[in-house]
């Protein structure tokens, strides 16, 4: 009987790994010539899809050929550089070669034996970030997860085991009080799933009102921990947000680590997006206080441009990891029992992972701190541009934040303020291809349009075209 097709001969490899550079350097190339947006058509994919029963084998190139057309066609173009969305970048050239090589070498991260280069090269990075957000590199640990939503659940989870050592393994239901947290009104909801997922429940997850600028109100906060502690909670943690995925609005860093230390709470930032802002020199000073943090949230793959995904968790709290996730196993190898290593099954919410460091190694050893200090420049001077050019047409921003990220509503249509229109107006966008933009509600309910600049490729040309979809839209909508 025939071996099982799963290592291809070398000369049907060669033939592949050749189809398949052409077919990613074709779209790094051409993206921006194609449209943004794909159309939305379930009844056809599934048409596509109905011919693949699987019961007899298919022709290598043919099956490449068939996934790489389809995701040209059906996919949102996140790397385009008119995609005014959700922190997807277009992803750094080093980032596609490191996904490549762990795809092959296929690196087991769960026991530092099987893989030291790997994990070493994460933990080293661990610490080069913490650096960069004032941490003391010889007092930083943290561990590399799938994206923002596993690091905030990680946070969540360290956060219970400091303020209540019992939990581990008792349980919530062990705890004397019901433990709370507290959030602003605009951070993520990743947080809401992380309580449901930790076992204290969305109720246990406070929101804190915001002023008017969109950031955490410091006083409501302490007036809020006050209440909650007369009524018999147990608060345990603050989480402030520095970069907000609604408005890119940053949180009083210092003023809520001022009451999260005098309240002896946990403190926690998500800065999964805007962290990035410790990498610039002058953007520096807008992260304040955040060396002060607990924990912290970071994530690769927003502005520093690596593939999908690429979370981090970082901590000052050098033993924190292990008292939350160390489990007893003797499955587990064991060459590297008698060294000082760290095993990342027992450091992490995953057992075996891949390498997800690797993509941002390549690309921070080749862009460097400057490197990626231009690049978030550049994107910072376009959204800039972008709120300029916005404001020139009519429509006004009304979102405050150095970050590029625009709130907006149209002040030349007498509907510029209602939902309906501005959801109108992002369909119109949408449905022409030429970019992509949302709307969301802010804290103050106030629906809005959103773009967001995190590519490092957007140019004026495309600020410029995002213009005129708008300008076309609103005339379609007269």
């Amino acid at each position: 009987m025939a071996a099982p097709p799963l290592m291809l001969d070398a000369e049907t490899r060669a033939r592949l790994w050749r189809q398949l550079v052409e077919a990613i350097e074709t779209y790094a190339t051409k993206l921006e010539t194609g449209r943004v947006t794909p159309p939305l058509d379930p009844v056809q994919l599934r048409a596509l899809l109905s011919r693949f029963d699987f019961c007899a084998p298919m022709d290598a190139f043919e099956a490449l050929d068939f996934l790489v057309e389809g995701l040209w066609k059906f996919q949102t173009h996140t790397p385009h550089p008119r995609y005014y969305g959700l922190f997807n970048p277009a992803p750094t050239t080093m980032g596609i070669a490191g996904d490549a090589l762990v795809a092959a070498f296929n690196p087991q991260l769960a026991a530092w034996s099987h893989s030291p280069l790997a994990i070493e090269i994460e933990q080293h990075l661990v610490r080069a970030f913490g650096a960069r957000f004032g941490y003391d590199p010889a007092q930083t640990d943290g561990t590399f997860a799938s994206g923002g939503m596993e690091a905030n659940h990680t946070a969540v989870l360290t956060a219970l085991v400091q303020a209540f050592p019992e939990f581990s393994c008792r349980g919530v239901r062990a705890l004397a009080a019901q433990p709370v947290l507290y959030v602003s009104a605009e951070a993520h909801h990743s947080l809401l799933k992380a309580a449901r997922l930790c076992g204290l429940g969305t109720d246990a997850v406070h929101e804190i009102a915001v002023e008017d600028s969109l950031r955490m109100n410091p006083e409501v906060l302490v007036s809020s921990i006050a209440q909650d502690r007369r009524q018999g909670f147990a608060p345990f943690m603050v989480v402030a947000t520095a970069g907000t995925t609604n408005a890119g609005v940053i949180d009083p860093l210092a003023a809520v680590a001022e009451v999260a230390a005098r309240e002896k709470l946990w403190l926690h930032v998500d800065a999964a997006w805007g962290g990035a802002a410790a990498l610039v020199p002058e953007l520096r000073p807008l992260l304040e206080g955040i060396e002060r943090a607990d924990s912290i949230t970071f994530d690769a793959h927003k502005w520093l441009s690596v593939p999908m995904g690429a979370g981090i968790y970082i901590t000052r709290h050098t033993d924190i990891l292990d008292r939350t996730f160390r489990t007893a196993v003797t499955y587990m190898p064991r060459e590297a029992a008698e060294l000082d290593v760290v095993d990342p099954c027992m450091h992490s919410i995953q057992w075996s992972r891949r390498a997800i460091g690797l993509k941002v190694f390549l690309s921070l050893a080749v862009a460097g701190w400057e490197g990626y200090a231009a690049a978030i420049r550049q994107m910072v001077a376009m959204g800039a541009l972008l709120r300029e050019q916005l404001e020139a047409s009519g429509w006004q921003v009304v979102n405050e934040t150095p970050l590029p990220l625009c709130c907006f509503i149209d002040q030349r249509h007498a509907e510029g303020r209602s939902a309906a229109y501005l959801h109108a107006v992002a369909m119109k966008v949408v449905g022409s291809g030429k970019a992509w933009i949302s709307t969301t509600r802010l804290a103050n309910s106030l629906p809005v349009l959103r773009a967001c600049i995190t590519n490092y490729r957007t140019s004026a040309d495309d600020i410029a075209a995002l213009i005129e979809s708008l300008e076309e839209a609103r005339r379609q909508l007269r």
